[in-house]
């Protein structure tokens, strides 16, 4: 017979334990003693790594002559030594050591001493420099601001379930180090390509979010409706057909930091909400814009990393110019050692790619033979920077034809470390042709391709009114910040990734008394 387990305190959740609750008393002692453990506003005047990065090698008369310090922050280490108590309080700024000591603070030292790994306080004191020459703050008095009812995961095991990582980033910002450093560099990442932008002579500008006709990229939307108006909406897949619209309207070079979506599969590569940078600069083509990615790209790696050399997964990359320029059947013909041009029929070019081992998803579709060949055989030997070039029409609803050979257009995708990073082109600016090749993708969508890029009529007459040459590009930059960022999968840099309905297991590693947090 298996025994009844006792019921659940309602007012607990349901993966409580013993820690948790023992915190729940002391949050009561606290406030029988008149103490609010949720305090409020605290006059912060320092930040614990400006400290350290002024005075951690000063001299001890400049220490003195700092004169009292107020920090607030998260307690992240404790240790009890009888009548004194060393801690490490750790701001956004980073850590720096407390020392308390009972005849400095008199009946509060009690309070000092019950505090938890976790804990939010704000505290006023004095620095020294302790005899093993840490500089430290001499604690003269401290207030609760937060009592930390959850422990954080212990030291040496940490958070380390990659899933619980990305439910609970906010305990993984705190216990793991990297995390935060990854993510801060993606912010400073953004700042920067604005600053580049900025600085030549490009606008930043907001396009809608929710669309009634999604385009711009070939990919599944998320629908929505809208009650007022009575009509569907959905959630953009990409920014395009939008600033292209402002180009008309004389907004000459535009660049939108945009929040897209796509109703895809999630992978180490794809996230279903992510960020991209889409830039449009009137009177220019694609090869400006290579020459315009190079220079980007260089410049993001010396101001936030300081070399222009990169390091992911292994495989060291070098950012410094030229980079390699392949056009796409070149790259499929040494890819399978025979000539492969548009014109070669399906039946050749699928025996040359069975001959070559290429799994093969449409046996009589030249169109998806050649991105077959080519997410097989091409892709994963693109480590150094690499701008593919001048793809078939077929691939690019929305670019220039070239002068030379229709069959191709004025495209290119830049590759590093086999994953696409940028996706550019010389925009098609003739209505007309623009009109037929959106009746295509309708067709196909007809033909059951959810993917296929909607007719827009509105974006049409745009065109009418006339849109100057222009070339634009779309750049992922949670891929960016991969690379910069040494991290294997996009979800190591969007700070909450999509993920699967959660299922309750135990609660990682506890810290207990006089324990750290990494």
């Amino acid at each position: 017979m298996t025994a009844t387990p006792p019921p659940r305190d309602p007012g607990l959740p349901g993966d409580a334990t013993e820690l948790f609750r023992r915190r729940l008393a002391k949050l009561d002692t606290l406030r029988a003693r008149g103490v609010d453990p949720f305090g409020g506003r605290f006059p912060v005047t320092h930040w614990a790594g400006d400290i350290l990065a002024r005075l951690e090698a000063a001299a001890e008369d400049e220490i003195k002559s700092a004169g009292a310090v107020s920090l607030a922050g998260r307690i992240v280490a404790l240790r009890h030594h009888g009548k004194t108590c060393f801690a490490h309080l750790r701001d956004q700024s980073g850590a720096i050591q407390l020392y308390s000591r009972a005849d400095g603070l008199g009946d509060r030292y009690t309070l000092f001493t019950d505090l938890d790994v976790g804990d939010f306080i704000g505290v006023t004191g004095e620095l020294f420099r302790t005899r093993t020459g840490e500089l430290t703050v001499a604690v003269k008095g401290f207030e609760f601001l937060s009592k930390a009812l959850r422990p954080l995961p212990e030291k040496w095991h940490g958070l380390k379930d990659v899933e619980t990582r990305y439910r609970q980033r906010y305990v993984d910002l705190v216990v793991n180090p990297r995390v935060r450093e990854a993510f801060i560099l993606k912010t400073r990442l953004i700042q920067a390509l604005r600053a580049f932008l900025d600085a030549r002579g490009f606008l930043e500008v907001e396009t809608p979010m929710m669309q009634p006709i999604p385009g711009g990229a070939a990919a599944k939307p998320f629908q929505t409706h809208h009650n007022a108006l009575d009509m569907p909406l959905f959630l953009r897949i990409a920014p395009e057909l939008y600033l292209k619209r402002l180009v008309v309207g004389g907004l000459e070079r535009v660049y939108e930091v945009n929040r897209s979506f796509r109703n895809e599969g999630i992978s180490t590569q794809h996230n279903p909400e992510f960020t991209m940078l889409e830039f449009y600069q009137a009177y220019a083509d694609y090869n400006d814009l290579m020459d315009l990615t190079e220079e980007m790209l260089l410049h993001l790696a010396q101001s936030l990393l300081g070399r222009t050399e990169i390091v992911y997964q292994g495989d060291t990359v070098s950012l410094a110019p030229p980079w390699r320029r392949v056009p796409f059947f070149q790259a499929l013909s040494q890819a399978l050692a025979a000539p492969i041009e548009p014109a070669t029929p399906a039946s050749a070019l699928r025996a040359a790619a069975q001959a070559a081992g290429v799994p093969v998803s449409k046996p009589e579709d030249a169109v998806a033979l050649w991105k077959d060949v080519f997410d097989t055989l091409v892709e994963p030997t693109l480590v150094q920077p690499t701008f593919v070039t001048d793809f078939p029409i077929e691939l690019s609803p929305l670019s220039r034809r070239k002068r030379d050979n229709p069959r191709l257009v004025d495209r290119f995708e830049l590759f590093i470390c086999r994953r696409e990073i940028a996706n550019a082109y010389s925009e098609l600016n003739d209505p007309i042709d623009q009109r037929r090749r959106f009746e295509e993708q309708a067709r196909e969508r007809e033909r059951g391709d959810e993917e296929a890029h909607w007719l827009d009529e509105d974006f049409l007459r745009a065109l009418e009114y006339g849109m100057p040459p222009t070339a634009g590009e779309g750049i992922g930059i949670d891929r960016l910040a991969m690379l910069l960022t040494d991290s294997p999968s996009i979800r190591d840099v969007i700070f909450f990734p999509h993920l699967r309905p959660e299922h309750r297991d135990p609660p990682p590693g506890e810290a207990g008394e006089g324990q750290e947090a990494p």
